[in-house]
């Protein structure tokens, strides 16, 4: 028994819901219905009242044909298109008793529609005429055009335009020249071995250096690159009885290199570099001079093509010269040097052709630290000289800094050293003052 009473409860409440879901979509199907409805029957109105427009617009059109004059309606079918807004003429119109004869068609129909809307649909109604005469007072119907008595002259004069203001124009020459510099000057310790080829001493000694540089660069496939060199550093010994001070650093180099580009990377190019030293260098106790301005000057021009190197995000630039007919010139004015630096006896110049290998790289790791160095070989296919400058530079702020200067060197046209043969090696380092602009 008490399963049947539980089963019909279940049944009942089943039944309540399915009877609301239904109840609930009649509802909304009726009210879709109404809905539609109401939208059909605004179209009919509207496809109604347009029909009624035109044919008022024709009769205007035949009343003008017929007068010579076309009322004006547009003014009158405002109201239809306007805010609904409840006017006391479509009331009074569709109320009287007898009618005034229709004296105005347009405006009739237009308060026929508007009373239909009235009767129909009064929840669209927005304002009413006693509101706007509140704010503003109703436009009053214009049974005569308004004509405007306008008077032609023969000339307009052209309107005074302002005088325009003066614009200084200033146009400036492309800055095709770049100019740049290196300066330092530092205390030193130094290493030359015992057959570095200009003498010296290892020992702790001052430098000064300066580097300046004028590029010409037109935008326009030409470049032209130039570069001085100079560095000189004197030391001290106590154990030289002969000299008071000798030099430990002595360089005057200028390379200038015309390009013409080729191709985005590589250029046709002419290199020339000319190279001596300012003072005399001098072993410790010996009074020979092993080398001295123009003893020796060496002079290369040499024709081939540069490749301009840009890696790691800018941070490794350069350039890449080869140069396969390369001219070398060298001079020794010293009688006692001209054997030394592979002259024969006798003879103060040499001449040869040959090929030329030429690399000037700068890789900046940090704001702080820079690895600059320089590659330079030259073969006859006989003799072979071959020099690579390697200047780490460590920045502490824009005017302090540390150098360290690694240069190994072979060169087989010079005397045979027992210890190290053809190999020439030179070290410092140094910290001090620099400069850069």
């Amino acid at each position: 028994m008490k399963k049947f009473l539980l089963l019909g409860m279940v049944a009942l409440f089943s039944w309540q819901q399915v009877d609301a879901q239904v109840s609930h979509w009649f509802r909304r199907f009726a009210r879709q219905q109404t809905q539609t409805a109401l939208i059909q029957q605004y179209a009919d109105s509207l496809a109604y009242y347009k029909a009624k427009l035109d044919e008022a617009q024709r009769q205007n059109e035949e009343i003008a044909e017929q007068t010579g004059y076309a009322p004006n309606s547009d003014g009158r079918m405002y109201r239809l298109f306007a805010p609904l807004t409840f006017y006391h003429s479509p009331a009074q119109q569709q109320l009287r008793l007898v009618s005034d004869g229709g004296q105005d068609p347009v405006a009739d129909e237009v308060d026929k529609a508007l009373m239909r809307v009235y009767l129909n649909r009064p929840d669209l109604v927005q304002n009413s005429e006693q509101h706007l005469a509140q704010v503003g007072s109703v436009a009053e119907q214009i049974d005569e055009p308004i004509r405007q008595d306008v008077e032609l002259t023969l000339k307009v004069d052209d309107p005074q335009l302002p005088d325009s203001a003066p614009v200084d124009v200033v146009v400036e020459k492309p800055k095709f020249w770049t100019i740049k510099g290196d300066y330092y000057l530092q205390l030193l310790q130094n290493y030359i071995s015992s057959n570095w080829y200009k003498g010296g001493e290892s020992n702790y000694a001052m430098l000064g250096s300066v580097t300046m540089e004028a590029n010409y660069n037109n935008k326009q496939k030409v470049k032209w690159d130039n570069k001085l060199e100079m560095k000189l550093g004197f030391l001290t010994s106590k154990a030289d009885s002969l000299h008071s001070f000798k030099t430990s650093e002595d360089l005057l180099r200028l390379s200038s290199k015309f390009g013409l580009q080729a191709t985005k990377k590589w250029y046709y190019t002419v290199l020339l570099i000319a190279e001596t030293q300012f003072y005399r260098g001098y072993k410790n106790n010996d009074a020979m001079v092993y080398s001295d301005f123009f003893s020796p000057f060496k002079l290369n021009i040499s024709l081939g093509m540069d490749y301009a190197v840009e890696a790691f995000n800018k941070k490794l630039k350069g350039n890449i010269h080869l140069a396969p007919i390369a001219y070398n010139f060298k001079y020794v004015d010293r009688e006692a040097l001209i054997t030394i630096f592979g002259l024969d006896e006798g003879k103060h110049a040499l001449h040869d052709i040959g090929s030329q290998i030429t690399a000037e790289l700068e890789w900046t790791f940090t704001d702080n630290i820079k690895w600059q160095t320089r590659f330079y070989t030259y073969t006859t296919y006989k003799r072979v000289e071959m020099e690579w400058e390697n200047t780490f530079t460590f920045k502490f702020n824009k005017y302090i800094s540390t150098n360290i200067f690694l240069y190994p060197r072979f060169d087989d046209n010079t005397i045979r050293d027992d210890d190290h043969g053809y190999w020439q090696f030179k070290e410092f380092a140094s910290i001090g003052f620099s400069y850069s602009f």
